[in-house]
């Protein structure tokens, strides 16, 4: 019986060496949670901005050429910190679970999904930072979680492959979002705060729970 038993072992065992160094898999689902949490206080913040401008729907353009250079630099730095508290908070909870799972966090695997994140968010962020130069603001929410999204599909294959899922889900709220441009920071805070709990917390119960 331990003679059949081994084969299957050591074929299992090679199926892991094999995934471990072609995929980046030490994400943590409690880095989702946390990137969720830090997107939705960010949300709630900007939305408290907003407010002090207008009631009710949001049409931020117009909201933006009324209220001028002192919304902007708020929104920008509520959105600075916000990616910067997520950021933090990803890491460190990414990094805790590799140091426990005897994976290095930086090598070979980890740079291909970083590169793969990145030049999707960096044409994204191009994109929107010429069209706010148009003045189409309202534009600004669909895009990030359209090229977000992209920026995760793309990536999936160096990682688990549930990031895909993440990534559809976001564009499909971008696109979403283009018919109900007035709810921006509504679908902003779905897309990237509440996905993002969702998708950790699912995470977190199917591969850290033990």
């Amino acid at each position: 019986m331990d003679n059949q038993q081994q084969p299957l072992e050591d074929i299992q065992h090679i199926k892991k060496m094999m995934e471990r160094s072609s995929r980046f898999i030490s994400l943590s689902g409690l880095s989702g949670i946390a990137a969720g949490v830090c997107a939705l206080a960010g949300a709630w913040f900007a939305s408290r901005e907003i407010h002090c401008w207008v009631k009710g729907d949001c049409q931020l353009g117009l909201l933006i050429s009324s209220a001028g250079d002192e919304l902007i630099n708020s929104l920008f730095w509520i959105a600075t910190l916000t990616f910067a508290g997520a950021f933090l908070s990803a890491f460190i909870f990414t990094y805790l679970r590799s140091k426990k799972n005897g994976i290095p966090v930086w090598g070979a695997t980890s740079m291909r999904l970083l590169w793969n994140t990145f030049i999707p968010v960096a044409v994204g962020a191009i994109f929107l930072i010429r069209m706010m130069q148009f003045g189409e603001f309202q534009l600004v929410a669909p895009g990030c979680l359209i090229f977000y999204g992209l920026a995760l599909v793309n990536a999936s294959k160096y990682t688990l492959g549930e990031v895909r899922y993440l990534g559809l889900g976001q564009i499909v709220l971008g696109i979403l979002n283009l018919w109900w441009l007035g709810y921006g920071l509504q679908f902003w805070a779905m897309g990237f705060g509440v996905l993002h709990i969702v998708y950790g917390a699912m995470m977190w119960w199917k591969y850290e729970r033990k």
